[in-house]
């Protein structure tokens, strides 16, 4: 056995051992750069509201925009192509109220779920209701001037109208002549004579009166005679049996 030769434990035991490691650091309280992976953030989320605000207000100027050019449309007695802006309007005002890009819905809630809507402002909600309306109400004018008249359509637009607004004269007016023209003349009635309450001189409003109660009229005579042509018919038959 050699001299400086040493056994397997002694050179273990000689041997330096390694210095202790430091604790670690304690990030400072305050702003900072971020924890590791697994760890909390302390950072401040961004609003969820931010993407979608931004999107409801493009979609509220898209609104009021195509709105615009429906009216000049209608100006110009484009009434096919002022229908088109109309209702894209109503689409963009659709996308608005669910403050989603395209009027997208909303996703069922779960973990992944995107934040939700945003919220109309007071003066957003304004705009939507009446840019709506005025929308419903120029879409019955540009119908009553084409050809064929679509009067069950006139008859919802105007519906949707005083669904708002309930003292609106002129979507009063046309649900009466679209009832009328549907052949409903008892509603027809109620709607015209309740636009001539608001506007007691309007000729157009006392014509179709005069015309809706000349129907109603027709009608109660022609169910008379046939009451009295059935009745009629069944006393032959009693004296020919």
């Amino acid at each position: 056995m050699q001299r400086d030769a040493l056994s397997p434990v002694l050179m273990l035991s000689a041997a330096p051992e390694p210095p202790p490691r430091p604790p670690p650091a304690l990030s400072p309280p305050g702003p900072g750069p971020g924890p590791r992976h697994g760890s909390a953030r302390p950072s401040v989320a961004p609003e969820p509201s931010g993407g979608l605000g931004a999107a409801l207000d493009s979609s509220l100027r898209a609104a009021v925009a195509f709105k615009a050019e429906g009216q000049r449309c209608y100006r110009e007695k484009k009434f096919r192509e002022a229908i088109g802006k109309y209702h894209r309007a109503l689409l963009q005002l659709k996308a608005a109220q669910g403050a989603r890009p395209g009027g997208l819905p909303a996703p069922a809630p779960g973990p992944t779920t995107s934040p939700g809507p945003a919220r109309l402002s007071e003066e957003q909600r304004r705009l939507v209701e009446n840019t709506e309306v005025e929308c419903y109400d120029s879409l019955t004018a540009c119908l009553l001037q084409s050809e064929l008249v679509n009067y069950e359509r006139v008859r919802e637009y105007c519906l949707k109208v005083l669904e708002k607004q309930q003292g609106n004269f002129k979507a009063t007016y046309r649900a009466g002549i679209a009832f009328y023209h549907l052949g409903d003349y008892p509603r027809a009635l109620r709607y015209l004579q309740e636009a001539r309450s608001r506007e007691p001189t309007d000729t157009n409003v006392l014509r179709y009166i005069q015309l809706t109660q000349l129907k109603m009229n027709r009608c109660s005579l022609q169910r008379e005679d046939s009451g009295a042509g059935a009745g009629a018919g069944a006393r032959s038959r009693d004296v020919i049996g």
